[in-house]
């Protein structure tokens, strides 16, 4: 497994991207946990606070499947570079305006989340194009799944760690001008000034006129909402068994299941087409989330927390494969940003579904809110398997079970200006 990984790493270009990826959205990751920790330093309310984490993440939704087109028509350096340093712009001066003028902060925070890069979107369009083997492209798609894992674990602990050493404010400035710098190696590399889109066709729905990309997507919306929903329940049950400490160590072993299981998926190649595989990954997410309904002690309670998380990074790196397959030609930046996006709207709607459950039901009833969330995402993709799964062009397949329909020059994955 490790040796597959460090294949990958070794060809030139791959650590660079993925590490100036990864640095580039740190500001994303951890803007929520920036802006509530400033806002409390700043004598604001956790209400106050919430609705500005509220204002960026409907922003950041708004502008990555918008910024991710661009990227397409325009190139990476073009768009990803200037739209960074206007979201720093926009978290800096929410930085140094405060909650004074309420009008100016959540101006400033809406422009930094609808200006944030689409950097995830834009590596998966350029792991074809640098690794160039279907093999170490669907490995790197798992890596990546892995990678997000663990920046979703380190960022929090750099803003914790700038507040201890500084301030929140500096945590605000740092974590943005560092993730200016992710963007700036990313599109200053070769394959990034290289990368172009396929020709496209002029349509205004763009990536979304693709039928099995939106079945996709309805699917991630309700495994968003599992992952949303599972961090207020997870509250919930730590108030009644311990307090921050177990619900820490929940959500580290959330993580930790996922970063596991993702390791392990992209160690091995996998027979037969992603979209039937895909299903069965998610079936096995659903199942793995209804045992958090028995609510054990904290210890046991931890070990189901990392059971549920194992197969969340597999159905990601699935799903990478299948956007990649399903994106109508010229549109995979947009079409990757997209799952992104809907991902984010469900975890939002997930977080604010959980609420009035637990209050109604208790953390039983709280934590099956994640179960039926994964069961309807399943239903989605065995209602729409027609959709995912359609005739292959024979001249395709016979060099690979995981062909492209969309007019790829390769079977199984993009030529190297496309994903």
């Amino acid at each position: 497994m490790a040796a597959g990984y460090a294949e990958i790493l070794r060809t030139r270009y791959a650590g660079r991207l993925l590490a100036g990826t990864l640095v580039g959205r740190l500001p994303n990751a951890t803007a929520a946990i920036a802006i509530v920790l400033f806002i409390r330093a700043e004598g604001g309310t956790y209400s106050l606070a919430g609705a500005l984490a509220a204002v960026y993440g409907v922003a950041n939704a708004v502008g990555q499947p918008l910024l991710g087109r661009l990227v397409d028509l325009y190139g990476q350096p073009r768009i990803q570079l200037p739209s960074a340093i206007v979201s720093a712009v926009g978290m800096g001066a929410f930085a140094f305006t405060g909650p004074d003028s309420l009008g100016l902060a959540y101006g400033a925070v809406g422009l930094a989340g609808l200006f944030t890069p689409p950097l995830e979107g834009g590596l998966r369009a350029l792991w074809p194009s640098v690794l160039g083997k279907e093999e170490q492209v669907h490995r790197a798609y798992a890596m990546d799944a892995v990678a997000q894992e663990i920046m979703f674990t380190v960022g929090p602990l750099l803003v914790t760690a700038c507040v201890a050493l500084w301030s929140e404010q500096a945590a605000l400035l740092v974590v943005n001008v560092i993730g200016v710098l992710g963007a700036l190696s990313v599109v200053m590399s070769q394959p990034s000034r290289a990368w172009r889109s396929a020709p496209r066709e002029a349509h205004w729905l763009g990536a979304l006129r693709s039928p099995g990309l939106i079945a996709l997507l309805g699917a991630f919306l309700f495994i968003g909402m599992a992952l949303g929903s599972i961090t207020v329940a997870g509250v919930s049950y730590a108030d009644e068994h311990g307090g921050d400490a177990v619900y820490g160590w929940m959500m580290a072993a959330l993580g930790l299941g996922a970063l596991v299981g993702g390791s392990v998926y992209g160690a091995r190649q996998w027979a037969g087409v992603p979209e039937k595989r895909l299903t069965v990954l998610v079936a096995l997410l659903a199942l793995c989330y209804w045992p958090l309904t028995l609510t054990p002690g904290a210890v046991a309670m931890t070990g189901l927390a990392a059971v549920a998380g194992i197969f969340l990074a597999p159905a990601l790196a699935c799903a990478f494969i299948i956007v990649d397959r399903h994106a109508p030609r010229g549109t995979v930046t947009e079409a990757f940003s997209w799952l992104v996006t809907t991902f984010t709207v469900g975890a939002s709607l997930g977080t604010a579904a959980a609420g009035p459950v637990v209050e109604w039901g208790g953390t039983v009833w709280g934590f099956a809110v994640p179960g039926g969330a994964g069961v309807a995402a399943l239903l989605v993709l065995l209602a729409t398997a027609r959709v995912l799964v359609l005739p292959a062009d024979p001249a395709v397949v016979a060099g690979s079970s995981e062909n492209d329909r969309n007019g790829a020059v390769e079977p199984g994955f993009r030529a190297g200006h496309q994903a």
